[in-house]
């Protein structure tokens, strides 16, 4: 009977210590999403469908994630809000190079970091407290929990961005051999971009949407050096900042726009053509590991396996018999 009430009063300081973190953590979780009572947000949500589809003439389908977080992530993510105009600035910089412009993506990306720390403090401390009970291996589990869910939206926001940049950099010569044919055959630049926007929708989504953005920020009464300025620093593709560069010179100046994309084509592609080959010249190296770890022991087994089993059949007995 002692026994049974000593393993039972080991668990009871870890549970305890569980359900104050849960319950903490709750509450703070509620508190920080109180906002507008239920009715003034339905009220909202009404009212801002009825524009949307007032304006587009289709009924509009409430994204409910994307609202939740907008109206939770704020109050989490002032804890971490960058202090000064350049890190925010910054941060502005790296969601939109990963596509996102919304006027409340850092504040969504902050509140995820945050939410992040505490889904890892919570579920990594219980499971480490039931596991370890109150000890250093127990915290340590706890810290690389919440840390590694805190950075987990960065990661993924390198990685999107990483993803896009790829498939401007890879798409962008076919953009431009379609710029090219379409600046010859008579179309200003603005068309050149437009068709260019029309077409490579299905093999290139990432640029057509670019080009159809800047062809809205040209209708809209921007010009066009500051559209294509602002395109290059809006990917964050060198090859889209120089193509911007030398577009806004050759308007300047007056020069062909045709022969202009068609030297920044060839000299793209001929880039590509030498990533290529590096990339051809580091495969020996890098097949040295599987070859040494997996190739070579099975080789070996196979080649030696039949003249070891051999030998042993053949010169131990004769060993031991003389």
């Amino acid at each position: 009977m002692f026994i049974v009430i000593a393993f039972t009063a080991d668990w009871i300081i870890p549970l305890a210590i569980f359900g104050a973190v849960a319950a903490t953590a709750f509450l703070v979780l509620d508190r920080v999403a109180a906002a507008k009572p239920r009715a003034e947000e339905r009220l909202d949500e009404m009212s801002n469908a009825k524009m949307r589809r007032h304006a587009s003439g289709t009924p509009y389908k409430v994204d409910t994630v994307t609202n939740v977080l907008k109206k939770t992530t704020p109050g989490l993510a002032k804890s971490i809000q960058p202090t000064n105009k350049e890190e925010q600035s910054r941060l502005v910089a790296r969601l939109s190079h990963a596509g996102f412009r919304g006027e409340h993506a850092p504040t969504i990306l902050l509140g995820l970091k945050v939410m992040g720390l505490v889904a890892g403090l919570f579920f990594g401390g219980g499971v480490a407290l039931l596991m370890y009970g109150i000890s250093k291996p127990a915290l340590i589990r706890t810290v690389l929990a919440g840390s590694g869910l805190f950075y987990l939206p960065e990661m993924i926001l390198w990685f999107i961005t990483k993803r896009r940049k790829e498939q401007i950099f890879l798409g962008l010569p076919d953009a431009l051999d379609l710029m090219v044919v379409c600046v010859e055959a008579g179309l200003g630049l603005d068309q050149a971009m437009r068709r260019v926007s029309e077409e490579m929708k299905k093999s290139f989504r990432v640029i057509a949407d670019e080009f159809a953005l800047c062809n809205l920020q040209i209708q809209m009464g921007r010009s066009r050096n500051e559209v294509l300025h602002e395109l290059g620093a809006r990917t964050g593709v060198e090859d889209l900042r120089s193509l911007a560069s030398i577009l806004i010179q050759a308007d300047k100046f007056g020069s062909s726009i045709a022969q202009a994309l068609r030297v920044q084509s060839d000299s793209m592609r001929v880039r590509r053509a030498q990533i290529a080959e590096e990339k051809a010249a580091k495969t020996a190296v890098k097949l040295v590991f599987p070859l040494v770890l997996f190739i070579f022991p099975g080789i070996f087994v196979v080649l030696v396996g039949p003249a070891a089993i051999t030998m042993i059949n053949e010169l131990l007995p004769k060993m031991g018999g003389g």
